[in-house]
């Protein structure tokens, strides 16, 4: 089967390096970015591609389904991968109206544009489509200290507007499946860092701050949890269900390194310590701040990774260290991806937004 992936969000973080990740497999695989290039989305993420001919980028809403449906026409589109999402909780906190239009609506958006070509047009060719949604462990809630890991059973227990958003989209998406017959599939991630991600994030975040030596923010004591995985082992899940899941199917993805913020950033600072292009101003562990925590701040995450281990045979290639070293070395060798970054008033908007009136602890 010859592959045409639309892939929704493909400008962003997770998105564009699954563009990276299918262009160098090298594959006769036709990728198709739809992306509204929002704050987060950014095109300099996709400049060096291995393979340009097999790529096509289209600066467009998803919320616009007559637009939606022409592009999966065009390009005869078997495959829609939906990374396009608002992500950030705290974001959603300031502004959750943006979390329902982009990702309750967009996801709306395309699942009807695919029922109306794929199974009203092409129900022929049923079989051959698959609509998969890239969703995330927050939808499932909160975990307590004893509490067994997230797993595909799990009742949904969204608790800001991202996770409620991002829910709501997932009911979607597998009643579409039920109701319709669509070919669907849905994978909960867990917190994602790797090269591009746009430096809202924790990760990201702190690397840029310690550069500049500004202070490194942690919310509350920094002792929540949470399970990192490294970006690249992401996209080669989402690929593996692609290719060998079933539609209907649904799968934990996780890097399997459950620690605290505050573990996170303190690795950050040593690693960044021992760097030979950073700052003589070390140890970088001296610049971590406690500040006041976000409003109903999740303790905990953790996922079961044992049926896509089990069923598909993936597992995380990098663990938290090999993964920290590699994202703070693509950090350090892309100066001018950070100044554009640095120069954008999104980014300094929102430094100001949400972190000026948190109070050190």
């Amino acid at each position: 089967m010859k592959y045409s992936i639309l892939v929704s969000g493909g400008a962003g973080f997770i998105g564009s390096n699954f563009i990276h990740f299918i262009q160098y497999l090298d594959l006769d695989i036709d990728l198709v970015n739809v992306d509204l290039l929002t704050y987060a989305g950014n095109l300099q993420n996709l400049a060096d591609l291995p393979h340009p001919e097999r790529y096509h980028f289209h600066q467009a809403d998803i919320c616009e389904q007559e637009l939606m449906e022409w592009i999966i026409r065009k390009y005869e589109i078997n495959t829609i991968i939906n990374f396009a999402a608002e992500t950030h909780v705290d974001r959603s906190i300031h502004d959750p109206q943006s979390f329902i239009r982009s990702n309750i609506n967009g996801t709306f958006s395309l699942l009807e544009a695919a029922k109306k070509i794929w199974l009203q047009e092409n129900s022929n060719k049923v079989n051959s489509f698959r609509f998969h949604q890239i969703s995330t462990d927050e939808v499932f809630g909160t975990l307590k200290a004893d509490d067994p890991p997230f797993n595909e059973k799990t009742p949904y227990s969204p608790n800001s507007p991202y996770s409620a958003s991002k829910a709501a989209a997932d009911h979607l998406v597998i009643a579409y499946g039920k109701t319709y017959g669509l070919p669907v599939s849905v994978s909960h991630c867990t917190n994602n860092y790797g090269p591009y991600q746009f430096p809202e994030k924790l990760i990201p975040l702190m690397i840029l701050n310690a550069l500049e030596e500004k202070p490194l923010p942690v919310y509350g004591d920094g002792l929540q949890i949470r399970d990192w995985l490294f970006v690249e082992d992401h996209c080669r899940a989402i690929w593996d269900i692609i290719v060998k899941a079933d539609p209907g199917d649904s799968f934990m993805v996780g890097g399997e390194t459950n620690i605290t913020n505050l573990q996170v950033v303190r690795y950050l600072c040593q690693f960044m310590d021992a760097h030979p292009r950073t700052s003589s101003k070390k140890p970088y562990d001296r610049l971590i701040t406690f500040v006041d925590d976000r409003p109903g701040h999740d303790r905990r995450y953790a996922v079961d990774c044992e049926k896509i281990r089990s069923r598909l045979g993936w597992q995380p290639r990098n663990d938290l260290k090999a993964g920290l070293e590699k994202t703070i070395r693509w950090y350090l060798e892309n100066d001018a991806w950070i100044a554009d970054i640095r120069e954008r008033n999104e980014y300094q908007g929102w430094l100001e937004l949400n972190y000026a009136n948190r109070r050190a602890q």
